[in-house]
């Protein structure tokens, strides 16, 4: 069981967002607390779509995020909207899923214009499934991200995701939460 999961959302095999992912679980690691990249884009296509809750994948994906006392995003957005594949994602997990977690939004795109998308499009829905808490979310523009030769995010987008990194570590119940507990129940 980890303490946290991170959703990693892009449809993509080779993108900014799922190293921006697997930079937060080495983040995390680094904070003693840990952490599991979750790729969608892994999960079946079919029973996903369908909805499908007994196939075996989606249960232990749904099983993994009912365990977690935490749970960050990293969804790009496209066309002023986070991925769809979150959306299908979210769709399959129960309605209050997210009871007694902290959750955090990060997001990735090629303009600012784009950064409404987490706080009118994407908060709303995960206050639905009703959280502990929705921490302030984060938005890196895509050149930020990696330097030239695709390797490391850029020392710029570090800086404000080492002190997000740091308020969801502080955010984050304890493991014998009775939040924790009544969310796994």
């Amino acid at each position: 069981m980890s303490d946290v999961v991170i959703l990693s959302c892009s449809p993509s095999q080779h993108s900014k967002t799922a190293k921006l992912g697997e930079h937060v679980a080495f983040e995390l690691r680094r904070l003693s607390i840990t952490s599991t990249v979750l790729s969608l884009r892994d999960l079946p296509a079919a029973p996903l779509l369908r909805g499908d809750l007994e196939h075996p994948t989606l249960a232990a994906a749904r099983h993994q995020v009912a365990e977690a006392r935490g749970i960050v995003i990293a969804t790009p957005i496209f066309k002023a909207a986070y991925s769809g594949l979150l959306k299908v994602f979210l769709d399959v997990l129960p309605q209050y899923a997210l009871t007694g977690k902290v959750v955090l939004p990060l997001a990735t795109g090629g303009s600012l214009a784009h950064v409404l998308a987490l706080d009118y499009a994407l908060r709303p829905v995960l206050q639905s499934m009703a959280p502990l808490n929705v921490l302030p979310s984060l938005f890196l523009l895509d050149k930020t991200l990696l330097h030239s030769n695709g390797t490391d995010l850029c020392r710029e987008s570090l800086t404000d995701l080492d002190a997000t990194l740091l308020r969801f570590r502080l955010a984050l119940p304890p493991a014998e939460s009775i939040w924790h507990d009544q969310a796994v129940a």
